[in-house]
């Protein structure tokens, strides 16, 4: 019998579904997707709506070890972006140099605990665009924080030897044409299914093919 692949997914309500259910978030789609195709998936997300870096390494790398993931995505930072805009009124210098702190410390850490797990990062959305988004500021300045956070992930992923999976064009376009939850600020379950099927081939580590 083979092993069941195990995917921890690590992030904040991105990753959770907020403004839908957990059972249609990307990782609860996508290992569905997997199991269709005869690929068993053990899956744990315990990503929480609301959670800062400084949460996720309190709550959720603790998990890793424990876990012994072979899979392991990230998709944080949101969160940091709407704390430095409450403390400051803007995402400053220091903000994103803090943010690549955390990310250093989470990727590290991922490392050191799932030495061998295929670690992916991935985007945050262009969650300016939802008609939440200007709630928290002018949304151009937003769109250039979002774009600075998705930057820093890429690099920081990618230093620690990860795979960084950029799929924010399919973002970006999924606000533009108002694929939003009820909430206004999160997507929708389709745009979830999409994020799902984007990933889907690429995230599956070729030895449980």
């Amino acid at each position: 019998m083979a092993i069941p692949l195990r995917y921890l997914a690590l992030g904040d309500s991105f990753t959770i579904g907020t403004g839908t259910t957990p059972d249609r978030s990307f990782p609860a789609v996508l290992v569905w997707s997997w199991w269709e195709a005869g690929k068993e998936c053990d899956l744990r997300n315990p990503a929480v709506n609301g959670y800062t870096t400084d949460d996720l390494i309190r709550e959720e790398l603790p998990l890793v070890e424990a876990f012994a993931p072979d899979l392991v995505t990230v998709l944080i930072g949101a969160n940091d972006i709407v704390a430095a805009l409450r403390e400051r009124g803007a995402v400053t210098d220091a903000a994103e140099d803090r943010y690549r702190r955390q990310l250093r410390r989470i990727f590290e850490r991922v490392r050191a605990d799932a030495p061998n797990a295929r670690v992916v990062g991935l985007p945050q959305p262009d969650w300016s665009l939802a008609p939440g988004g200007s709630t928290f500021g002018a949304p151009a300045a937003l769109a250039r924080s979002i774009e600075r956070f998705n930057d820093i992930a890429r690099e920081e992923c990618e230093r620690a030897g990860g795979t960084y999976i950029d799929i924010f064009p399919l973002m970006r376009e999924q606000m533009r044409t108002g694929m939003t939850a009820p909430d206004g600020l999160h997507p929708s379950a389709a745009a979830y299914w999409q994020w799902a099927g984007a990933l889907k081939d690429d995230l599956l580590p070729r030895s449980s093919a």
